[in-house]
């Protein structure tokens, strides 16, 4: 039987969240397994050499940091209330910090949303659950934006 014992739940707090959250809080529920609530602010660190002063870009990103750990607090609660669970907001690309978390923890399981972009967006905006898929060194439960069930509040 496959042992889980951590999981790991990259969220974005967009629509799609509280879905990935229940797959999360789910499994969690079946296996006994911690989960990691992670959220990956950006870094913009892009945009320095657009001539936007550094010390603004670090003042915009520590504001959504932030905002992310109170939005983080709110949203355990409210979707994993009888779990196990650590939130952490980390600064960086994406699919960098979910696969990075994930080595670092040795999660048995990432759970993650897609956008699921097409056309130009996906060209533009890449994805991030692809290539999480693409480098990740434990299974990854990808769900999609169009198979959301909205969940009642907890």
């Amino acid at each position: 039987m496959v042992e889980m014992k951590k999981i790991l739940c990259a969220i974005d707090f967009s629509e799609v969240s509280p879905m990935v959250a229940e797959y999360a809080h789910s499994l969690s529920k079946a296996f006994g397994a911690e989960v990691i609530l992670l959220y990956s602010a950006p870094s913009l660190n892009q945009y320095v050499s657009f001539h936007v002063p550094p010390n603004s870009i670090e003042t915009f990103v520590g504001e959504i940091v932030t905002g992310a750990e109170q939005s983080m607090e709110a949203f355990i609660s409210q979707y994993l209330p009888d779990v196990s669970v650590t939130g952490r907001v980390v600064s960086g690309y994406a699919a960098e910090e979910i696969v990075k978390c994930a080595d670092e923890e040795n999660v048995d399981m990432i759970v993650m949303g897609t956008h699921g972009r097409k056309g130009i967006d996906r060209i533009l905006f890449g994805s991030v659950a692809e290539k999480v898929v693409k480098a990740a060194n434990c299974p990854v439960l990808t769900l999609r934006p169009f198979c959301a069930v909205h969940f009642p509040n907890k």
